[in-house]
């Protein structure tokens, strides 16, 4: 596995459990990178959903992603302040073409007084059938939402107070 080097554009490449391409963020800037997590900015980047449609994201974004975590998280900077949006998902992999990694379906949305919903229970269910996901996975990704909720009653991570704004100045830094 490679690691991303700081100051490059990659893409971020998102997989369902079957092996099909789900989602694909065109271009992020790697802030950090390391074998163990890679922070990136984006900012109205084209976003390619695995039925072909094109999309653009309406605001800054910085996304965290970790090897040992099967969950990440993008912070949204909008004007009535921080949105978060955790994907439960397999940890990532690097590999020179893209960072990769597969969404389990259940999402976490953080609003900016950090209160929460757990989204996508019944997708969840439904694609865990479908798909097979095994009990061993099941598990972990329950073991995983219960540590997400921690880290963000906790403030921990990229629910830290000042995360997000001094990972997007840096992000401003390369943009210039």
């Amino acid at each position: 596995m490679g690691v991303p080097v700081e100051g490059e554009a990659i893409q971020i490449q998102s997989y369902k459990h079957n092996g099909t391409i789900h989602r694909i963020w065109q271009e992020t800037v790697v802030l950090k990178g390391s074998r163990h997590m890679v922070i990136g900015g984006n900012d109205r980047t084209m976003v390619t959903e695995a039925d072909g449609r094109t999309w653009i994201t309406r605001e800054p974004a910085i996304c965290y992603f970790h090897s040992q975590h099967w969950f990440n998280i993008i912070g949204m900077l909008r004007e009535d302040g921080i949105y978060y949006y955790c994907n439960l998902s397999s940890p990532f992999v690097y590999d020179h073409e893209a960072l990769k990694y597969i969404d389990y379906d259940l999402d976490i949305k953080v609003y900016p007084d950090m209160t929460f919903t757990l989204l996508d229970e019944d997708e969840y269910e439904t694609h865990r059938k479908s798909m097979g996901y095994p009990d061993v996975i099941d598990q972990i990704l329950k073991r995983n939402v219960d540590k997400l909720i921690r880290w963000i009653r906790q403030r921990k991570g990229p629910f830290a107070p000042d995360f997000i704004d001094t990972w997007y100045e840096r992000y401003l830094m390369y943009r210039k």
